[in-house]
């Protein structure tokens, strides 16, 4: 298979050519994936925003914004310098450190998740064997910030607010990891490279989403609760608990918590292109198409289109499902509680413990097939 472009050899080589001991050229290069990966996480959010509004706009049959930039595309840009500038309020009875910690703890693990995203065979932060659990790991550390943030607000509404949030997020975090746990099965690995080779060589029918159908399902409505997008948006229903965990915050502080609802979004759907869509693989093998073309697999051109292709396509398929997911907002009435919970441990719980049961058998019967 074709291996793509190593920016991080093709980096450390250059410096090492220039005089600079390996070592030395390893360091420089350590905080450069991080800083870029916290620039598209940050710059995702933004076109994230601005699809969810025009979007939005097109389901209503209006126009969106239009005037701050072209097409408004700086609207984004201007609610985030709103919210910088407004005055940060903390309540005189909170608990001014757990009141602060909230956010933060709710947003850090989200941008610490991008790490495990591949766009190529070597374009990924991190290469970790358990990639996938690291995720559910970091994801599960969100609800704590939750509940700190409605607890520290000295409100009873926010404390509500909190403890919904903290339900919905352990309620379906299970069917979530039991989806995943399936994926991993099939594909021998808990590494989000490795899960994407496995789907490699025969294009789009090669892909998770054939032999996982109902995982895909639940895995998406899982993410979706655990991003809070209608009709899962209890912990911030405006009409029952005024707004949530959040009631008592303004300014960054209030920001931050949207920014982490849509950084999860965006990276939740990037999961669900790695684990079910074939990652950065074209519909196409692309050794076949060099073959029909042919081209040397090693030519550095080809390598470059290849790791380009393989950014694109990875972007095409998380950006099709934030396009799903803003269309369910105009198409989903929101569920009660009593609902959301039901549908976690009542039906999406046994339904993805026996998925997974039936991939063990499948892997055992059918092992060519199913990752045996």
């Amino acid at each position: 298979m074709n291996s793509g472009i190593d920016v991080q050899e093709i980096f450390v080589r250059s410096l090492m050519d220039l005089g600079l001991p390996p070592g030395a050229a390893k360091v420089i290069w350590m905080p450069l994936p991080m800083l870029l990966m916290i620039i598209g996480a940050t710059v995702g959010v933004l076109v994230t925003v601005w699809l969810e509004r025009k979007i939005s706009a097109a389901a209503q049959q209006r126009i969106g914004p239009e005037y701050i930039g072209p097409l408004g595309v700086l609207a984004p840009v201007a609610d985030g310098l709103k919210l910088i500038f407004k005055e940060d309020v903390v309540p005189a009875k909170s608990d001014p450190l757990l009141f602060t910690l909230g956010p933060v703890i709710v947003v850090i693990p989200v941008f610490l998740s991008y790490m495990i995203v591949p766009f190529g065979q070597n374009l990924v932060v991190t290469n970790v064997g358990m990639g996938v659990f690291l995720w559910i790991a970091l994801s599960s550390i969100a609800p704590i910030g939750l509940l700190m943030s409605g607890y520290a607000s000295n409100n009873k509404y926010s404390l509500l607010g909190g403890l919904r949030a903290a339900a919905q997020s352990i309620s379906y975090e299970i069917p979530l990891a039991l989806s995943v746990l399936a994926i991993a099965m099939m594909s021998n690995s808990l590494s989000t490279v490795d899960i994407v080779d496995q789907q490699s060589g025969y294009g789009l029918l090669g892909w998770n989403i054939w032999r996982q159908p109902v995982g895909f399902i639940i895995f998406w409505i899982a993410a979706l609760a655990e991003c809070e997008r209608i009709p899962f948006d209890l912990p911030e229903a405006e009409e029952e608990l005024v707004a949530g965990y959040q009631t008592e915050y303004s300014g960054m502080k209030f920001a931050l918590f949207y920014l982490g609802a849509y950084v999860n979004l965006v990276l939740s759907a990037l999961l669900v292109a790695v684990l079910y869509l074939g990652g950065w693989e074209f519909p196409v093998p692309l050794n076949m198409v060099a073959s029909w073309l042919g081209v040397n697999e090693a030519n550095p051109v080809f390598q470059v289109v290849t790791a380009s292709l393989g950014i694109t396509m990875t972007l095409l398929k998380a950006y099709f499902l934030v396009f799903l997911a803003i269309l369910l907002r105009w198409t989903v009435p929101r569920v009660r509680i009593d609902q959301l919970l039901d549908l976690g441990w009542k039906f999406l719980l046994p339904v993805s413990l026996v998925n997974l049961l039936l991939t063990a058998g499948l892997k055992l019967a059918f092992p060519a097939a199913f990752g045996g």
